[in-house]
């Protein structure tokens, strides 16, 4: 029978000191007591203060558009973050984008945060919070949960936040509904009237 070790051109190595052992096939898994787990040491800033620094990006599929490289026309999804350091135009469904001093992104984001150090052009729904920093351009049809501009980002465009977009369509319905005929006709009979004398 041919030993895979050998075939792949590796020869069998001894083993090295303080290396795990390696099991064989068939033999048992076992653990190892490495002993309770350490505290971070103390002038180690904690996650929740590192955390302050920094707008929350969740942890995932990541997927980086390198600078001089151009990306058109794609559909972009289950992609945890999205980082452009060149230039994107498409349509994102995800969970972050993060738009790089030199990065341009055109098209249609859905996203939960937003970073953009660069440009972007579009229509934007950040469900959780938009940043833009210094350097950040960002116009078009702009949705957001929550805003920060840095002093010299720019924003320009239809820009409204989630909770004056969901409290319009109340507005306007309490509006239409004061337009409507059949709800005057009943008005008009509770209307005081007034009687004129004629000599």
């Amino acid at each position: 029978m041919l030993d895979k070790m050998q075939l792949f051109g590796k020869q069998n190595e001894p083993q090295r000191p303080g290396a795990p052992a390696l099991r064989k096939p068939g033999e048992p898994a076992t653990t190892a007591n490495i002993g309770p787990p350490r505290p971070e040491s103390p002038s180690a800033p904690s996650a929740a203060a590192r955390a302050g620094d920094k707008p929350e990006l969740p942890e995932g599929s990541r997927l980086i558009v390198g600078p001089d490289i151009k990306l058109k026309g794609a559909e972009i999804s289950d992609c945890g973050t999205l980082v452009v350091e060149g230039r994107v135009e498409a349509v994102l469904d995800s969970q972050a984008i993060q738009i790089a001093e030199q990065g341009a992104f055109s098209g249609r984001v859905v996203i939960d945060v937003a970073e953009i150090r660069g440009h972007f052009e579009g229509d934007l729904l950040a469900r959780k919070r938009l940043v833009v920093h210094a350097t950040g351009q960002v116009s078009g049809k702009i949705r957001y949960g929550k805003i920060v501009i840095e002093e010299g980002g720019e924003v320009s465009g239809d820009v409204r936040s989630l909770a004056s977009e969901q409290a319009a369509p109340a507005a306007s319905a309490v509006l239409d509904e004061t337009k409507r005929p059949e709800l005057l006709v009943g008005l008009d009979a509770a209307r005081p009237r007034t009687a004129s004398f004629q000599k």
